[in-house]
């Protein structure tokens, strides 16, 4: 495998980014979320995401084994109203063959380098998530303390974590 992280600039590049956040969902949350609320995704839907963000100019970083993508990552400004001038890290996710390769690493390098300019970086994690924990903790993220709740077919918690640079 001969990994490339790349900014996503063409639209045909939109269906490799769904088909990862797709199965992503059902690899990674299962047992952390609803089990009908995951049966319930489907690849159209995330294409539908994946669209909508393309469209409006979200910055992803793909992951890919040749042509074929294999993780993303989504980041910008933090859509926090209480942290100005921070960062976000608004999805990161593999292919679960992936795991443990450094491709996530490569992924959350490469988005924290283009936001240089923040101070700090937010990520939203699902509590009990504890891969994911183990993986921003590795970067320095710490949770501060901020959490809320989603209805993901019964509500689960997200819970908030901070690098300070």
């Amino acid at each position: 495998m001969s990994i490339e992280i790349v900014p996503m600039i063409r639209e045909d590049e939109v269906h490799g980014k769904a088909y990862v956040h797709f199965r992503a969902w059902k690899d990674a949350y299962r047992g952390l979320v609803d089990q009908g609320f995951l049966d319930a995704r489907t690849l159209e839907l995330s294409e539908g995401f994946a669209l909508k963000a393309f469209e409006a100019g979200f910055a992803t970083l793909l992951a890919k084994d040749g042509e074929r993508v294999v993780g993303f990552a989504d980041y910008g400004p933090c859509r926090d109203d209480d942290l100005p001038e921070t960062g976000e890290v608004y999805a990161i996710y593999l292919l679960e063959p992936c795991y443990r390769q450094g491709i996530g690493t490569l992924l959350m390098r490469e988005a924290l380098a283009r936001m240089a300019e923040f101070p700090r970086v937010a990520v939203w994690v699902l509590e009990g998530n504890d891969r994911a924990i183990s993986f921003y903790e590795s970067f320095g993220f710490a949770f501060d303390g901020r959490a809320k709740t989603l209805k993901l077919g019964t509500p689960v918690t997200d819970l908030r974590m901070l690098l300070q640079r």
